[in-house]
């Protein structure tokens, strides 16, 4: 996993531990990250968090965003609202890096409260080593995007 640009994180409350946990494997692994917050397990607005992330990767400080949650879905439904963010919620390994390699997703979406941290630092890895396959993809892509102008 090599990146140009940092990875930016964000979480509500319900994912805030989740956050933490993905933050301590990245270092690990050498991927540089920007922390977005929140920074406690205080209730928060996750669409404050969502914007915040997904921001990041639109303004091109940042490679890719993943946002965390309770159960990933709120973070995901706030990001696939934002124009250019292709945002997935995934809880198996299989669907996260087929979204990349498929979809070009630039937002992975974790629930805290449906997967463990064990099995969220595996799909945060198969999202962050795929990539997007392009060719016959890409026609589907574009039509993706440009269902935001409908």
């Amino acid at each position: 996993m090599q990146f140009d640009k940092p990875i930016a994180l964000a979480a509500d409350h319900g994912g805030y531990e989740l956050k933490e946990s993905i933050k301590a494997h990245l270092t690990e692994q050498g991927i540089a990250f920007v922390d977005f917050g929140t920074d406690s397990a205080a209730s928060v607005d996750y669409p404050d968090y969502a914007a915040k992330g997904c921001d990041a990767v639109l303004n091109g400080s940042c490679a890719l965003t993943i946002l965390c949650c309770g159960t990933g879905v709120g973070m995901s439904m706030c990001a696939n609202k934002i124009k250019g963010i292709r945002a997935c919620c995934c809880s198996d390994t299989f669907s996260a890096e087929f979204t990349r390699r498929h979809n070009n997703a630039n937002c992975l979406c974790l629930g805290g409260r449906v997967v463990g941290a064990g099995l969220a630092l595996q799909i945060v890895d198969a999202f962050l080593n795929a990539e997007f396959e392009g060719g016959r993809h890409q026609n589907r892509i574009d039509k993706m995007m440009a269902l935001e102008n409908r």
